[in-house]
């Protein structure tokens, strides 16, 4: 049998429609219809290039939420036609030093969903048993489909931010319009910073609850005890360090982000912290998937058929998008 799926054959490339056989899971995959597949700013990196050595030809795409439809035989998490969630962390190797110390997410071996493994823009896919997860049942597929990289990597980001309760959030995309209502539901104050002159995305910010919205050139009203930095650029890690107080720290949440300028020193002196978040693990999937189920996560989404994908990339790479970009299957 076969299948319609987006290729990628080229970086900087457009994606093909192509027909493709349906993937036989093995012993530990499940064969999966995909239901909803978010387009990603990842997927973006991965298209322009921006991301070395992706395994090609390649179907992209890890905010995947479908059906199982066939179990490998050693399958035992899921049954068949149990709705499920795949996201980027495809499978780890399970014996480095980082996936026996609790961090799996740098696994030294580990394959990805829409990278270095094919992805979710397509009919079917094919996933290991123990990378996926429970979707909660108050989302749609298209509401559900964005929890899977920018919900998980928000809340990763978020919770190294610890404990701040006035938080900057430079970027306000996918991830930072998920994640400034986990913020305001666990009792912190945002401050959201938009590209210079984005106004609709500040009113955005401000309808979701943000104290503050602004550009990413002004200084915020009061010191911030930590800020995320959601869009690729390095030019922000120097403005959000001048913004945040003594001892507050700096997360990068992106997995690419253009060349961050020399600064000077005293704007990182006084124990500020700079640091990046990498991948997810799955306690950070269960723990998020929780807090989704309690929350209600209000997410904006912007729906594309499968043909479509390289629209809703080119949408989403020229700053227009409001929330998320989703692929929906026929």
């Amino acid at each position: 049998m076969k299948m319609k799926a987006m290729v990628l054959n080229h970086p900087r490339k457009p994606l093909k429609l192509t027909e493709l056989p349906i993937p036989a899971p093995e012993p530990s995959q499940l064969l999966v219809r995909v239901l909803a597949c978010g387009v990603c700013r990842t997927d973006l990196h991965v298209v322009d290039g921006e991301l070395p050595e992706p395994k090609l030809p390649l179907i992209p795409g890890h905010e995947i939420v479908g059906r199982v439809v066939k179990k490998g035989r050693d399958v035992e998490r899921f049954v068949v036609g149990e709705r499920i969630g795949i996201p980027w962390l495809g499978k780890t190797c399970g014996v480095c030093k980082y996936c026996k110390g609790g961090q799996e997410n740098l696994c030294d071996n580990a394959l990805f969903t829409g990278y270095t493994i094919d992805g979710g823009y397509a009919e079917y896919t094919v996933a290991n048993e123990n990378f996926c997860f429970k979707i909660p049942e108050n989302y749609s597929d298209e509401k559900a489909a964005p929890l899977l990289c920018a919900g998980l990597i928000g809340y990763r980001s978020l919770r190294m931010a610890g404990e701040a309760t006035n938080l900057g959030l430079y970027g306000f995309g996918a991830a930072a319009h998920i994640i400034i209502q986990v913020a305001l539901h666990e009792g912190r104050k945002v401050y959201a910073f938009t590209s210079p002159g984005d106004r609709e995305k500040q009113k955005f910010a401000l309808s979701l609850g943000a104290v503050w919205a602004g550009d990413s050139t002004e200084s915020p009203p009061q010191m911030l005890d930590a800020a995320i930095i959601y869009a690729p650029v390095g030019s922000l890690v120097p403005s959000a360090l001048k913004a945040v107080r003594k001892g507050g720290v700096v997360v990068c949440a992106g997995i690419h982000m253009s060349d961050i300028p020399s600064f000077p020193y005293r704007i990182l002196w006084e124990e500020r912290v700079i640091r990046s978040v990498a991948n997810l693990t799955r306690r950070d999937g269960e723990e998020f998937m929780e807090v989704a189920a309690k929350v209600r996560i209000k997410n904006e989404t912007t729906p594309f058929p499968l043909e479509k994908a390289n629209e809703a990339l080119e949408t989403l790479r020229s700053g227009k998008l409001k929330g998320a970009a989703v692929l929906i299957m026929g």
